[in-house]
């Protein structure tokens, strides 16, 4: 295994030693590169001296790559050579489709924006922290429209008490004092990620966080005061350069977000619930009806609130029923999905 040559420039694209150990012998001379962006039948990428041009094989599938992902190519023709393992990635299940849809790569923090309204909806966060649990990338609630809030103190201690140690920023997308407040996570080298119901401030904060001087400004869209849904203004993911050294994805906005094959998300989640687990009597609790179920003493003790309990019940459910399963004989494994 070999050094990369110029590494330390490509430190502040987000290039780590993760990166560096994949490099294999004889690889020495390709130059490793970042997608900026991802379209239909062809990738942007960038290096350490800015867009860099990325050839793909014509059999390529665009839809395998993720904005974030480094890869290897011909420094003299840009043609692609691999892309390198992934650190995090962050991806969905889409109704219909076996395979999952890829939202960003090697993402460091994921910024999950709601707002002080309508919008705030606690099963929806729950099922964006599980994606970014499952993506082994760090939560951070982020609540806009402080400024129009009464009672943005409420729906701060209501975001905290999601998940264990979940860090919840609260703050006014267009304003300044944003910066400040989202900058321990969007140090230079660092990579965050937005993501959120549409209307929310998504695309008002990625052009706060990058200030007036990058090249493109994300637009923004009105919200209806009246049921705090917006439309969708970001149709496309892009990597975008901080002034503080870091790099944002902003993402569209999705209506729909699916549970499926992320029990590992759903126990972060419900830290609480899964260390209670193995104190029930059975080892199949499910927490319903059992005797000895230790899960069931925390509600009735008031630990453990019911309505938490039966959400969780519900993702449970929902992530058993949607998670893909391989069925028949060997050589010849089809995919069906789990049925009750």
């Amino acid at each position: 295994m070999t050094n990369v040559i110029g590494s330390e420039p490509l430190a502040s694209l987000g290039w780590s030693d993760f990166f560096a150990a994949q490099i294999e012998e004889g690889e020495a001379d390709f130059a490793p590169r970042r997608i900026s962006s991802v379209h239909r039948a062809r990738l942007e990428a960038i290096d350490a001296s800015g867009p860099v041009h990325l050839d793909l094989p014509p059999n390529a599938n665009t839809a395998e790559f993720a904005v974030g992902d480094w890869v290897l190519a011909d420094p003299w023709t840009g043609a692609f050579i691999r892309r390198l393992e992934r650190r995090t990635l962050l991806q969905r299940r889409t109704e219909g489709r076996n395979g999952q849809q890829l939202a960003a790569a090697n993402v460091d923090t994921l910024f999950i924006v709601t707002s002080c309204n309508a919008d705030f909806n606690p099963a929806r966060l729950e099922r964006y922290l599980i994606m970014a649990n499952e993506a082994g990338t760090t939560p951070v609630i982020v609540l806009t429209k402080a400024d129009t809030s009464d009672d943005a103190r409420g729906y701060e201690q209501d975001a905290m008490s999601l998940q264990r140690n979940l860090p919840v920023v609260v703050l006014n997308a267009k304003s300044a004092d944003a910066v400040d407040a989202l900058g321990p996570w969007c140090g230079p080298g660092q990579t965050v990620a937005l993501v959120g119901s549409s209307g929310v401030g998504k695309s008002t904060l990625v052009n706060t966080l990058a200030g007036t001087g990058r090249d493109s400004i994300q637009k923004t869209g009105d919200i209806r005061e009246h049921d705090a849904k917006g439309r969708h203004t970001t149709t496309a993911r892009s990597l975008h350069a901080l002034p503080g050294g870091g790099w944002i994805i902003d993402t569209p906005g999705i209506r729909t977000l699916y549970v499926s094959d992320v029990t590992d998300g759903i126990d972060t989640l419900y830290a609480e619930i899964t260390d209670l687990a193995p104190l029930c009597r059975f080892r199949d609790c499910t927490h319903e009806h059992e005797p000895g179920c230790a899960v069931q003493a925390a509600v009735a003790a008031g630990t453990l609130s019911a309505e938490r309990l039966q959400r969780w019940r519900t993702l449970r459910d929902e992530n058993r029923d949607k998670t893909p399963v391989l069925t028949g004989p060997k050589g010849n494994k089809v995919i069906r999905k789990n049925r009750r």
